[in-house]
């Protein structure tokens, strides 16, 4: 390709510009080594997932998890109890001596003698034209060009309108793992995964914790799962289902935020976790003729390349139909080699996309749930496994974990997998990877040992569970048996 045809002076050009450094980062190695390549980072180096996201996050989850066993742990004929929070420790235990070292090791790396092929630029990138961006180093501005463009800029936190407008001190997932001191009480706006995780970590550590979401918790999760969980978080947290913030005000206790009933919820720190929005419309992208959809997320085609602009890719959050990091490196891996190989191109790999909860208890979903296959035309035929059911559900003493398998009657494969429970997110992947290699179920139990008494045989029963129309007689067990 030649420089792009712009009325702009530009300062250099690159063979390759990549624009953020959560997944994009991953994109250069010894295959781009002949490559001049841009990579334009405003904040630290690692993205959303490393900083302020799955990362820490789950850092703090299991911490909340091993304070809520040690709680509830009479029920297995102990007495214990979290007699103290050390959470300027855990701060810095996870962001000092962890998550920092690492962004600041990643940066320092790119900036480095190993990779002499790639510039840093550290200031916010703007679209001016074709292929070409306003950045800076430092405090000296930079216009940059490139052959190609990849867009890795990922998303940020929604902020609804009446907390914006009301002035009050908020935080998000971005801050909140930094507070200088455990709050008493806390605030949250919303029901999916961001605010539930949270709430958990806050609740198990002692902070009293009001939700206020618009509709149920999880909403999108399978009905068999969804009533459950939602009757268990009742259990733990001052729910306030069906409700819209209109306002809030700070107050000598904290944060009071006013619902559209009337009522109100005061908390010393306000957490908003509504939703996360894709960061494209803080790109100019009009100006690099960038199509987008809605806002700000990039329109790309089935390999991640832009549908309006030659040679701009784009992958993750700002693109993607998925916000999640397993997602966004998944698309990675397409697009660079997509860019090394422009004449044999893979697709954008979106099928059978799991996703986890890290709340308590923990949920993990594949697939489609009983309704949606229902509605996809499926002969259904479904299992809902207790934890309880199986030995090392009796060690757990557990009384609430479940594994729910939907499959087709006819066909014998599975079309979606929902757990609920202590290791959801483990347990899970055995039924990511029958997806994945579509395969037939109904012997999938049979044709394999489960260690007994491990947690795995929720899945096996779970399997054992279904009814077919037809039993496989091609893949019949000769050997094994449940």
């Amino acid at each position: 390709m030649q420089t792009p045809a712009s009325k702009t002076a530009v300062d250099r050009h690159y063979d390759l510009v990549i624009i953020g450094t959560g997944s994009g980062n991953s994109i250069p190695g010894p295959e781009f080594e002949d490559q001049s390549i841009a990579i334009i980072e405003k904040a630290s180096f690692g993205g959303t997932c490393l900083n302020v996201g799955c990362i820490p996050t789950k850092m703090y989850v299991h911490t909340a998890d091993v304070a809520l066993q040690t709680a509830e742990s009479g029920r297995l004929g102990l007495e214990a109890e979290v007699n103290s929070v050390d959470w300027p420790g855990m701060v810095s235990r996870i962001f000092e001596n962890r998550v920092d070292a690492i962004s600041a090791a990643g940066e320092e790396y790119r900036r480095g003698p190993k990779t002499p092929n790639i510039d840093v630029y550290d200031q916010h990138a703007v679209f001016v034209g074709e292929r070409t961006l306003r950045t800076g180093q430092g405090v000296h501005p930079r216009t940059i060009s490139g052959d190609r463009v990849v867009v890795a800029a990922g998303s940020r936190p929604v902020i609804p309108e009446a907390i914006a407008a009301s002035g009050v001190r908020y935080h998000t997932n971005e801050d909140i793992m930094r507070l200088p001191q455990l709050p008493k009480s806390l605030v949250v706006i919303g029901g999916g995964s961001i605010a539930m995780e949270f709430a958990h970590v806050f609740d198990a550590l002692g902070t009293d914790v009001t939700i206020i979401a618009r509709s149920t918790l999880l909403r999108n999760l399978d009905q068999d799962l969804h009533g459950p969980f939602n009757n268990l978080a009742a259990e733990r947290f001052d729910i306030r289902s069906g409700r819209t913030p209109v306002g809030a005000v700070q107050t000598d206790q904290g944060i009071t935020v006013r619902l559209d009933d009337g009522s109100t919820a005061t908390g010393e720190v306000l957490l908003v976790a509504t939703g996360r929005i894709p960061n494209g419309d803080l790109l100019g992208l009009p100006a690099g003729g960038i199509e987008t959809i809605g806002a700000g997320r990039i329109k790309v085609d089935e390999y991640g390349r832009s549908t309006s602009a030659a040679g701009v890719w784009a992958l993750g959050d700002v693109s993607s139909p998925y916000m999640l990091k397993h997602v966004a490196n998944a698309e990675m891996r397409a697009v660079r080699h997509n860019l090394l190989n422009p004449e044999n191109m893979q697709r954008m790999p979106h099928d059978h996309v799991p996703a986890a909860t890290f709340t308590h208890p923990q949920i993990a979903t594949v697939g489609m749930t009983e309704a949606q296959a229902r509605e996809h035309g499926h002969n259904v035929t479904t299992k809902v496994q207790s934890y309880g059911d199986v030995a090392y559900g009796w060690a757990l003493e557990d009384t609430t974990g479940i594994c729910k398998l939907v499959a087709d009657k006819d066909t014998g494969k599975l079309v979606g997998a929902h757990y609920m429970g202590p290791q959801a997110s483990t347990l899970i992947q055995q039924m990511i990877t029958v997806l994945a290699f579509d395969l037939d179920v109904r012997q999938f139990a049979a044709n394999q040992y489960w260690i007994h008494p491990a947690l795995p045989e929720v899945t096996e029963n779970a399997l054992l569970g279904l009814t077919f129309n037809q039993p496989d007689h091609n893949n019949s067990p000769d050997h094994l048996t449940s």
